[in-house]
């Protein structure tokens, strides 16, 4: 379990790309609130792709690990998201707000994602 913990560090690195991609080039043309959502849907292809190569190198070995890991990797990822909101001096509401589907705000995909994802690609890496 330790060696996907290291593996969740990277998505931090691929979620700043992805950030800076929607804030220095897409953002100006599709407004705030579109950015944002493009920038949601791409993270989530970009994890895909690093979770096709992760899980083919270091396979998942049951499917009770495929859900230690997603529930590991999306804790990792709130914490560290409402961490780091913390320290940039946000408060709770703001940062809720990007969680906040019915404003239109779809960032909650993300913790989806990392949850389910590792049983996905079990699933489909071993056919059952």
């Amino acid at each position: 379990m330790k060696r996907y913990v290291f593996l969740w560090i990277p998505m931090i690195f691929i979620a700043i790309i992805n950030g800076s991609a929607r804030d220095l080039w897409y953002v100006s043309y599709l407004g705030e609130q579109s950015a944002h959502q493009l920038s949601t849907l791409t993270l989530i292809f970009l994890f895909g792709l690093y979770f096709y190569f992760v899980f083919k190198k270091y396979p998942i070995s049951s499917k009770t690990m495929s859900y230690k890991i997603g529930i590991t990797w999306m804790l990792l990822t709130l914490s560290f998201e409402f961490g780091f909101g913390y320290y940039r001096g946000l408060t709770l509401t703001d940062i809720l707000a990007d969680y906040n589907i019915l404003n239109g705000r779809v960032w909650v995909l993300i913790p989806i994602c990392l949850l389910v994802a590792p049983r996905l690609y079990y699933a489909w890496l071993n056919k059952n």
